[in-house]
Formats: C-alpha cells, sequence, structure tokens
C-alpha cells in the first residue's frame, strides 16, 4: 500500500515518521459522516430535569482501560453528584461488569453511580439513550469515530484528548471540523478540568445541545459531495504521479 487517506489533524505535519505509506491529507477531513434518517429529535438537557449531571460513552469496552477510567473517576471525583453512563455489548456479561464496577470502586466511586447497558438491538433505541446524557467523554488512546459522530448528531458534546497517532486523534479531527477545538484537551490534566467546567455551565450545556446537530449538518462532516471532490482529486494526484513514474 502505497498511500493511506488522512487529515491535517488526525495526522499533523510530522506524523510521517510513523507510516511506511504516503499520508494524502484531504483538506477538509479524512471522513464523512452520513446522519441516520430514523434518529430521533434532540431531547432537552437531562439535567434540567434529573437534578445531577450525567456523563456517558458508548464506546466499545475494550477502549476503557484502566487509564481512562481513572480519569473518568477523577472527574466523577470532581462531581460528586454526577453519575457516569456507559452501554456496550459486552457488558452483558455479569462478569465484566463487575470487572467494570471494581475499576471504579477502587478509585472511590460507588458502583451506584455507574450505570452499565447492553447493547440494543434497535438504532432508533441506539440513539435515544443520548437523550440521558449531558457530555460524552471519549476515550484513548483509541478514540470513538462513530460513536463520537453519533453523541454530536443528538445533541451532546464529547471531551476528547489529542493523542500522538492517528487512533488518538479522530477526536481532535471531528472536532475541529465543527469549531469545536474548545471541547479538545492537550493533557489528562486539561480533560479533567474542560469536563468539570462544562458540567458546571449549564447554560452553555443548554446552548450546545441546542446547535449541534445543526452545526454539524452544516459542517464539512455532513458534506458527501465536498468530501468525495478532495477524495476524487487525491485519486488523480496518485494517478498522475504513477504515470508518471512507470
Amino acid at each position: 500500500i502505497q498511500y493511506r487517506i488522512t487529515d491535517p489533524w488526525a495526522d499533523p505535519p510530522g506524523h510521517e515518521q510513523f507510516h511506511t505509506e504516503k499520508l494524502i491529507r484531504l483538506p477538509h477531513g479524512f471522513l464523512c459522516y452520513a446522519p441516520p434518517q430514523d434518529a430521533p429529535g434532540v431531547s432537552p438537557l437531562p439535567a434540567q430535569t434529573n437534578g445531577y449531571l450525567t456523563l456517558g460513552s458508548f464506546n466499545v469496552l475494550a477502549k476503557t482501560t484502566p487509564q481512562v477510567a481513572a480519569l473518568w473517576a477523577d472527574i466523577l471525583t470532581a462531581l460528586p453528584n454526577a453519575r457516569l453512563l456507559l452501554k456496550n455489548r459486552a457488558l452483558a456479561d455479569s462478569a465484566t461488569r463487575e470487572r467494570c464496577h471494581a475499576l471504579f470502586e477502587a478509585r472511590g466511586i460507588a458502583r451506584e453511580r455507574v450505570e452499565l447497558l447492553d447493547w440494543l438491538p434497535s438504532r432508533k433505541a441506539h440513539l435515544d439513550l443520548y437523550g440521558r446524557i449531558d457530555i460524552a467523554l471519549d476515550t484513548f488512546p483509541y478514540n470513538g469515530t462513530t460513536t463520537t459522530c453519533e453523541a454530536l448528531w443528538m445533541g451532546v458534546p464529547v471531551i476528547t484528548l489529542a493523542g500522538d497517532r492517528h487512533a488518538g486523534r479522530v477526536g481532535v479531527s471531528l472536532l475541529s471540523r465543527m469549531d469545536l477545538t474548545e471541547l479538545i484537551a492537550q493533557s489528562p490534566e486539561e480533560y479533567v478540568r474542560l469536563a468539570v467546567e462544562l458540567a458546571g455551565d449549564t447554560d452553555r450545556l443548554v446552548q450546545l445541545r441546542a446547535g449541534l446537530r445543526e452545526r454539524m449538518k452544516n459542517s464539512g462532516l455532513c458534506n458527501a459531495p465536498a468530501f468525495t471532490r478532495d477524495l476524487e482529486q487525491a485519486y488523480r494526484e496518485m494517478w498522475v504521479k504513477w504515470c508518471e513514474q512507470n
């Protein structure tokens, strides 16, 4: 394989040293998101009726490493009334649920503050669950992709931690393309701080929830024709180079 499709945020200048392929950076992002046509509407901010804030992640459970759990526990410690909602197919297993609870209990977070949910067969029911989350927390060093897009489409802001490789910078790419760089942390300490600060700003959460879907719809992230043109141009340049060398 001679090339790899990426963008300036997921693989900024200097990342060439980590790849044997030539990096082709699409100017407006390396992926495009097609929102589900059957997605439910964006719900009001749940914290306003619950009386407490809910953090959440629907990422693959393998991405919730002990290091991720430790930072999430730090956030919950700083927000003693907040709760955490995790959802993944792996949580159907009782032993897996126990291990997950143990990760947080070891850091002083009572199990009643961490709700664990199994896979749902309906995509609409899956997306409906975002109606219970105020802030989504991205995983690291392997970020979410579709999961992050779904959260944003459902009006839920996502806090991400910028990593040092492509898999850990997908969140940077997605949020930068939506002009949400204030949700990107550059260190673990900043990740906790951004989550805690946003949790304490109800007005900002309400504003984000009301506008994220429209902002995403109007961003390059959902502009399939423009994305296709960028990709076609990249293919053309690859082909021209091949012709010149053969």
